[in-house]
């Protein structure tokens, strides 16, 4: 009889995870190359930064590598999720808080006080962490570092060597395959070096992601960015119109045919990191009615809320007379107002069954709108709206949702609310897709209620926190507004139950076809569903 003490309750496992050899050897390499970031912070001298960076870089990465080959090549291929209760980074265990509190500091650094980084006013040569990445800047476009070059760089570099990681650990599932590399490959070719090619090609052409739309790009609207786009020539216009197609035509034909997941987990920066870097944070997320409920009222809010700020900024600088301007401030509100009142019209007449009790929160946040814009073309001056510049309003989005919410909130709070904190209550993108995908979108998880062993997998593991077991259980279709598609419910079911799928309308929400005992003809439900 063994004496050993064994802290695990696991009757499958019952001995505590521990790191390797070769994953202590990947760790010590991660560690020194994320000194060497720490010892430029601290405006260490270094004799050649480009060298520097390249071993910090460098390090980082052949460490990731060397720990995941080992973590999961050395298992055969499938579920890889034992052991993450008994890791204090993923079960909000000391080391987790830790990590936490840095990234929220960072994030608060970078945010407010760059100068901290090694920002200095654009006549000064960069100090401190900054300016060990100038090199890097000078390389790609010509231009020294800043913060936000410092921020993209770390960020591509994260969802690249933690993107494989994820190929690593879901090598069973060919879609986990694909789409990982998609987020991979958008952020390193759109977000981080197609930009800087733009700015060498044309310096007059305002930095654009292209893989952001409106509203995650909210500033793209602005008079200054209008104007550069059109001083620009040709190639700024061609941008400016895909800007406005992007809202308006490509966002709403891809949901249709594919569900927000085309954006949200095959596109999007922010669900790259969450899926890579996020990916060992995913079980955090708060499955409870209540932050459900709380998840509906604050992402709609910040919908209305960017909405609103988008329309007073063009609002702002729109004249007034018909003779000098095409586009006054009376036509674009009335246009506004027009195109909302339509959405609002075609959803409550066609899809208001589909809705359910959420009509009532799209007919709460549309007369919020027009009670606004309305007010605002009533009570507004030349320069400001209500008792407010424009430039308060947009500031004030600014700070709240795209720094505080979406960067130290959304990524600093990882290893203690999960991976899509910001995707899943404050992203309006997301919020818009999903509306889209809820009312006209062809994409579904069908479910084999059959099947269900009842195990949880997917529940626990569905980073948006929905209870995909209670959809499962009962052989329902899966058709919610904040699913991203990400098919991790999938890609962990043990026995094929669930199944993404872009299908017909009909029959596509069915809580009440799908019932127990004799109240449905069961070849009648299976005819109608081919």
């Amino acid at each position: 009889m063994s004496n050993k003490l064994n802290h695990s309750m696991s009757l499958a496992k019952p001995d505590a995870t521990t790191m390797t050899t070769k994953q202590k050897i990947g760790v010590f390499m991660g560690t020194v190359g994320f000194f060497i970031l720490v010892l430029a912070l601290f405006n260490t001298q270094f004799p050649s930064k480009g060298l520097f960076l390249t071993l910090s870089l460098a390090l980082i990465t052949s460490g990731t590598v060397v720990f995941a080959n080992d973590l999961y090549l050395t298992k055969s291929e499938g579920i890889k999720n034992d052991g993450t209760w008994f890791k204090s980074i993923s079960s909000r265990g000391i080391l987790g808080w830790v990590t936490g509190l840095v990234l929220t500091g960072f994030y608060i650094v970078l945010y407010f006080f760059p100068q901290y980084l090694g920002q200095t006013p654009s006549d000064e040569a960069n100090t401190g962490l900054i300016s060990l990445f100038d090199p890097l800047s000078e390389l790609l476009s010509g231009r020294p570092a800043s913060q936000w070059f410092v921020y993209g760089t770390l960020y591509t570099l994260a969802i690249l060597i933690f993107g494989y990681k994820f190929l690593l650990k879901y090598r069973h599932n060919r879609y986990e395959q694909i789409r990982t590399i998609s987020v991979m490959f958008f952020q390193l070719a759109f977000a981080f070096l197609i930009p800087e090619f733009m700015y060498v090609m044309n310096s007059e052409l305002p930095y654009y992601d292209l893989k952001n739309i409106w509203p995650l790009n909210y500033y793209n609207f602005e008079q200054y960015r209008i104007n550069s786009f059109i001083n620009a020539g040709s190639i700024g216009v061609a941008m400016l119109v895909f800007g406005v197609l992007s809202v308006f035509v490509i966002t709403p034909i891809l949901t249709y045919n594919f569900g927000k997941r085309w954006y949200c987990s095959w596109v999007c920066g922010c669900g790259g990191l969450a899926e890579t870097a996020g990916d060992s944070f995913r079980h955090l997320s708060d499955k409870s009615l209540f932050a459900w409920k709380v998840e509906r009222w604050v992402i709609h809010s910040v919908l209305v809320f960017v909405v609103l700020m988008t329309a007073a900024v063009i609002y702002t600088y729109l004249g007034y007379d018909p003779n000098k301007y095409w586009l006054t401030r009376d036509i674009f509100l009335f246009s506004v107002v027009g195109f909302l009142t339509l959405v609002f019209s075609l959803t409550m007449v066609f899809k208001r069954k589909e809705l359910g009790k959420d009509a009532r929160y799209g007919a709460i946040g549309y007369f919020v709108i027009i009670l606004v814009l309305i007010g605002m073309h009533l009570l507004s001056s030349e320069t400001k709206l209500f008792l407010f510049k424009a430039e308060t309003l947009r500031s004030s989005y600014s700070f709240l949702i795209g720094a505080v919410f979406s960067g130290v909130i959304g990524t600093g709070f990882y290893p203690i609310f999960g991976s899509r904190v910001w995707c899943r209550f404050g992203c309006p993108m997301a919020a818009i897709l999903g509306f889209q995908q809820r009312l006209f979108s062809k994409f579904r998880i069908t479910t084999n209620g059959g099947q269900c062993i009842s195990c949880g997998n997917c529940s626990t593991y569905c980073e948006m926190g929905i209870d995909v077991r209670a959809y499962a259980q009962k052989g329902e279709n899966i058709v919610r507004s904040s699913c991203v598609g990400c098919g991790i419910c999938s890609a962990v079911c043990p026995r094929g139950v669930l199944k993404l799928e872009n299908g017909k309308m009909e029959g596509r929400i069915n809580p009440n076809e799908i019932l127990l005992g004799n109240d449905v003809d069961l070849m009648d439900l299976v005819n109608k569903s081919k």
